[in-house]
């Protein structure tokens, strides 16, 4: 990450968020929409589609360069970061992986430039980090499925036009029958129930979705039939380094701010930065972002290498994310009563961080990732 041309993209996003997006950031959480003017200035400077292949209409980038997009963007507001990362390493990289060249000219073009956005159906009312127990069925009808079902926890399920969906197309009691399809959302059958009221990121849409009787076209499937689990996890293990990043980006915002408070505010004659206690704070909030960025790069480059990264995307995932907790806790602490209020920002940064210990696998499922990469030699 610290090669001149990631330095020069990284300048540039930063660029981007600190005028188009941190301003706005307060009004999306308030307001609990991201506006459309910004989502698409966000899709002209390329981030939608940036790794999406060059033939496809995306930027042709590598995953590292992803994630520098992804903290950046979150830095500016966490809730347009997920948007772009969910979009993006959960419904545009399945389709990148596994998808027809059909089903790549179909879809990959609209959701480069923006035009349609993407989301990820896994998740279910009974089935959260256990996604083998899925109910969803997919009834083979010939020439096309029969979706049944309903899905949870659906982040850009407002404004997602194309969704990846898993479903068993065979009735097991396992992961083994279950599939993966692309979905469109305008089609007969698809329905929003609800849309949730949380406690952060509350700029990004998350919903329950229904499927009753949507005919998907069979050349819709995702790789082959019964093969969706390895595809959901291997989806997930990239969508990981995306949340990671966007955990890094809320900590650094916190961070930032917190360090400006600390010389700004008085107390005892002097600034609060030139007290021990809120120097030590602010170290260990610099060391854990650094470590975060590193685990980050790390797992980026061996993604990028073509390599296994499963372990490290979880490494840097559950690092990420509760240093981010961690990080925007101690920033309220270093404003006082100041951090509780909305007047000020890290109060916000706090609420947003802490879906990122939750989705795309929860820290406890990262350690059970960590420890079965570790131990598999053993096996």
């Amino acid at each position: 990450m610290h090669s001149p041309e990631y330095k020069e993209l990284r300048e540039l996003v930063a660029k981007f968020s600190d005028a188009e997006v941190a301003p706005l950031a307060a009004e999306i959480d308030e307001k609990g929409k991201i506006p459309e003017s910004l989502v698409q200035k966000v899709a002209e400077n390329g981030f939608m589609g940036s790794y999406i292949p060059e033939e496809f209409g995306g930027a042709g980038m590598d995953y590292t360069s992803y994630a520098i997009i992804v903290e950046e963007l979150s830095r500016g507001c966490a809730s347009t970061g997920v948007l772009v990362s969910a979009h993006t390493s959960l419904a545009t990289w399945p389709i990148i992986q596994y998808g027809s060249q059909e089903t790549k000219a179909k879809y990959l073009p609209k959701m480069a430039t923006g035009e349609w956005v993407g989301c990820f159906c896994l998740s279910e009312p009974d089935a959260g980090s256990d996604a083998a127990s899925l109910t969803t069925y997919a009834e083979d009808k010939g020439d096309h499925y029969l979706l049944n079902g309903t899905k949870n926890w659906i982040t850009n399920g407002k404004e997602a036009d194309v969704a990846v969906v898993f479903a068993k197309t065979e009735k097991t009691d396992d992961h083994k029958g279950m599939s993966a399809l692309v979905v469109e959302t305008a089609w007969e059958g698809f329905s929003i129930q609800k849309a949730e009221d949380k406690l952060g990121i509350k700029g990004s849409s998350t919903t329950q979705i229904v499927f009753e009787n949507v005919k998907v076209p069979k050349e819709n499937l995702l790789g082959k039939e019964k093969k969706g689990f390895s595809i959901g996890l291997a989806t997930l293990d990239g969508g990981r380094i995306g949340i990671a990043a966007q955990a890094l980006g809320i900590a650094e915002a916190a961070f930032r701010y917190a360090k400006k408070y600390s010389m700004e505010r008085i107390q005892f004659g002097k600034p609060i930065g030139d007290l021990q206690a809120i120097q030590f704070i602010l170290a260990d909030m610099s060391t854990k972002i650094a470590a975060s960025r590193l685990l980050i790069a790390e797992a980026s480059r061996l993604k990028d290498l073509g390599e296994p990264y499963s372990k490290e995307a979880a490494q840097a995932k559950v690092f990420a994310s509760e240093s981010a907790m961690w990080i925007t806790t101690k920033a309220i602490q270093v404003l006082g009563g100041n951090g509780y209020v909305k007047e000020y920002p890290v109060e916000r940064h706090f609420r947003d961080a802490k879906i990122t210990e939750i989705y795309e696998g929860t820290s406890e499922i990262q350690r059970l990732v960590i420890a079965a990469n570790e131990l598999k030699e053993y096996r």
